[in-house]
């Protein structure tokens, strides 16, 4: 366990929709990783609703592993519903996610881990590179000036899923989307609401197993709209910095 730090219980969960491929090797990297870090840890895969095997998977991962729950949806939410999910169910003091497609590599969690202090809130990763077909990387950089622009925000990688926070941060920030863009919605409610963030960089893998659920027309399309909604919302009424803490309710399921 690194030293000259207090000792502080770590939550891992991953978002799952149809990761039978590849999240029984993420949940064990993640365990294994976590056993380094600290003996208080736990972690939760949200099965958003998954058709194939994951369900299956997941339950004989908890029959191996006294410290992985699952958190099962009965229909799909969204990645937004299935993050909230997650932080939801999540009991300690730190909060790491990434996602179930194996696209980052659990194990580099130590890095966010080793970069938290007193003064660090959030650690959120940047891809050292994006290992992504050419039309993803083009949409991806685009989307990446564009949205930074809009809501004003300082960080490198406002979509990179590989993030370390403190648990307490949702005493005052209540996420509302269940759709892709709670990412952009995450980052500008937690820097307007003055949370300290830390960068590190992180890999970034060729998706092996499955197919994104983001890159197609009529997606991009929701997501323009989402993303104007949001701009709408945080930007020009700036309503999270209007409403009380408490006036969100963080239902997972959005009800």
């Amino acid at each position: 366990m690194p030293t000259g730090r207090p000792a502080q219980g770590l939550s891992i969960f991953f978002p799952a929709y149809n990761d039978s491929g590849t999240i029984a090797s993420l949940v064990i990297t993640a365990l294994q990783t976590a056993r380094t870090l600290t003996p208080d840890h736990e972690v939760i895969v949200v099965n958003d609703g998954s058709a194939d095997t994951t369900a299956a998977i997941l339950e004989e991962l908890t029959r191996v592993f006294p410290e992985v729950r699952i958190v099962h949806h009965e229909r799909n939410r969204g990645y937004g519903g299935a993050l909230r999910s997650g932080f939801e169910h999540a009991t300690r003091e730190l909060i790491f996610y990434t996602d179930g497609d194996a696209q980052y590599d659990p194990s580099e969690m130590a890095l966010l881990w080793n970069r938290f202090d007193d003064h660090v809130d959030l650690v959120n990763g940047y891809k050292i590179s994006r290992s992504d077909p050419l039309h993803r990387l083009l949409i991806g950089r685009i989307y990446h000036h564009t949205v930074k622009l809009l809501f004003g925000l300082t960080v490198r990688d406002v979509d990179c899923d590989f993030r370390m926070m403190r648990k307490s941060i949702f005493d005052r920030v209540q996420l509302e989307k269940n759709s892709g863009v709670i990412c952009l919605e995450m980052m500008k409610k937690i820097t307007d609401a003055g949370f300290n963030i830390a960068e590190v960089p992180v890999h970034h893998y060729h998706r092996a197993y499955g197919k994104s659920q983001f890159f197609n027309f009529r997606r991009l399309a929701r997501t323009a709209v989402d993303v104007f909604k949001l701009w709408f919302a945080l930007v020009i009424k700036r309503e999270h910095l209007k409403r009380p803490a408490g006036d969100v309710a963080r239902r997972p399921d959005g009800r």
